[in-house]
């Protein structure tokens, strides 16, 4: 089919300022999201004062009537629907509606907790009747927001259109990743791929469209807006140049590791080189002294708080461990830290004392048997790690980073897992991306997957990422994620 002779399409082939990429997605929901809750305190203020028979909407309601902390809760629910901002999720209007109903319950739960707390203050500082309006608002003003946005994506017009180049080993894992994503947020038109006997095949359900002597012919045809190079091997010069020709046309070209990463937030280890180690980790991951010196004063603050928590749970955690199983309530294990160095890292004890009676590591399983129930619990919510908030004011591990392993795991990992050793180049932490991402791996297969999540965090650390995580971890422990 040829553009010029269909009008319409050659409109929406010159439209691509509309075509959206994953990022810019997310983009757009966190700021719709937010206006969308400054409009829903706008009008949960209204509906509030005109219930004020004395003052009404005017400046002394508004002064005398609403405390201040009132003005906040577009970003605290912006907060709580920070789970809803993975574009995977853009698509799936079912885990939408949970996602702003579980907001809303939350959001509700933590006021009353507030409101009980301070049940003899006066009732102007905790407006019952403001804050039910504003979630009741924002609630119903978000779920018409989000199926915009999903009547939107699901719009094929909108949606860029992609063709991925090479069909070898790095092709075929992209096309396996886009399999499993449900929905993705383009349209794969189709695999070009210079080994003939590959032509007319399907690969996972997508075809090759032919070689590199028709890419050309094949983005004017399909309308292709962006290409998706994944060839791990040396590049032919014919389809070096018609990757440059289709780059003059417009279309955006793009390296399977980089979408990878987009899509997924993890590194594909299995396709890394050595060069893109010491590049990617070498020149584009180092932290400034600033980021270095704020980190730790967040982790010396968070740590004495957190010691403070440990420490007003310490008698009931102590005595229900101490009832079910006897001592030690605590127990100390060894841990590499960061650059190899060893630490004595503290948890809750929540498995029997003879779980590891021949002295060799195990994984921790599902429904691990050797768990006490009341180490069930712990690790279900988490709470087995809070002691580690004394490593945190020590300074061997940090608030957020990669799970701390034992020398012993570490050793034997590092001889099947590419790159293992290199999770050592940050400090461990309490939470971090792979453990709101993914949680424990009880394999090489899950820990290859972690890892990822951990190269990722290390290549892109920052003070925002390591606030997006801590503000994402909450959602672990209350969805009962632990092992």
């Amino acid at each position: 089919m040829n553009p010029e002779k269909n009008p319409s399409r050659h409109s929406f082939w010159n439209s691509r300022a509309w075509q959206f990429r994953p990022a810019e997605w997310r983009t757009l929901l966190v700021l719709g999201d937010f206006i969308v809750a400054v409009l829903a305190l706008g009008i949960a203020l209204y509906l509030w004062a005109i219930g004020d028979r004395w003052l009404g909407l005017s400046i002394e309601f508004l002064r005398e009537r609403v405390p201040f902390w009132f003005y906040a809760l577009p970003l605290v629910w912006s907060i709580l629907l920070l789970e809803l901002y993975d574009v995977h999720r853009i698509g799936d209007w079912q885990a939408t509606v949970r996602g702003v109903g579980t907001a809303a319950l939350l959001g509700l739960g933590l006021y009353l907790l507030v409101f009980f707390y301070f049940a003899g203050s006066p009732k102007s500082i905790l407006p019952r009747r403001g804050v039910a309006g504003f979630v009741v608002v924002a609630s119903a003003l978000m779920l018409v927001w989000r199926h915009l946005i999903y009547q939107v994506i699901n719009n094929r017009q909108f949606v860029r259109r992609f063709l991925l180049v090479g069909a070898g080993r790095s092709g075929q894992e992209l096309l396996e990743v886009f399999e499993n994503m449900n929905p993705l947020p383009f349209t794969l038109v189709g695999v070009i791929d210079d080994n003939y006997p590959n032509l007319g095949k399907q690969i996972r359900k997508y075809p090759v469209l032919g070689g590199s002597n028709c890419l050309l012919d094949i983005v004017t045809e399909q309308y292709v807006t962006d290409i998706v190079v994944a060839i791990s091997g040396e590049m032919r010069g014919q389809m070096f140049q018609v990757l440059l020709d289709a780059q003059e046309k417009g279309v955006e070209i793009t390296r399977m590791l980089v979408l990878y990463e987009e899509l997924l937030h993890r590194v594909p280890i299995q396709h890394l080189d050595t060069y893109w180690l010491l590049h990617s980790f070498g020149d584009e991951a180092r932290v400034s002294g600033f980021y270095v010196i704020i980190k730790r004063l967040l982790d010396i603050i968070g740590g004495l708080v957190g010691v403070t928590a440990f420490l007003l749970i310490l008698p009931f955690v102590g005595v229900a461990i101490w009832l079910e199983s006897g001592r030690p309530i605590l127990f100390s294990q060894t841990r590499l830290g960061r650059g190899g160095k060893p630490f004595e890292m503290v948890k809750f004890r929540t498995m029997r004392q003879d779980a590891e009676a021949d002295g060799q590591p195990k994984w921790a399983t599902e429904d691990d048997s050797r768990a006490t129930r009341v180490g069930r619990f712990l690790r279900k919510t988490h709470l087995d790690e809070l002691p580690q908030v004394i490593n945190v004011v020590r300074g061997e591990m940090s608030l957020v980073g990669p799970r701390a392993e034992r020398p012993e795991l570490v050793k034997s990992l590092q001889e099947t897992v590419p790159f293992y050793r290199a999770r050592l180049l940050a400090k461990p932490g309490i939470t971090g991306w792979a453990q709101i991402n993914y949680g424990y791996a009880a394999s090489v297969k899950a820990t290859m997957i972690k890892l990822e999540h951990d190269l990722y965090y290390i290549k892109h650390r920052s003070l925002w990422l390591d606030l997006l995580i801590l503000l994402r971890t909450p959602w672990t422990v209350l969805g009962f994620r632990g092992r």
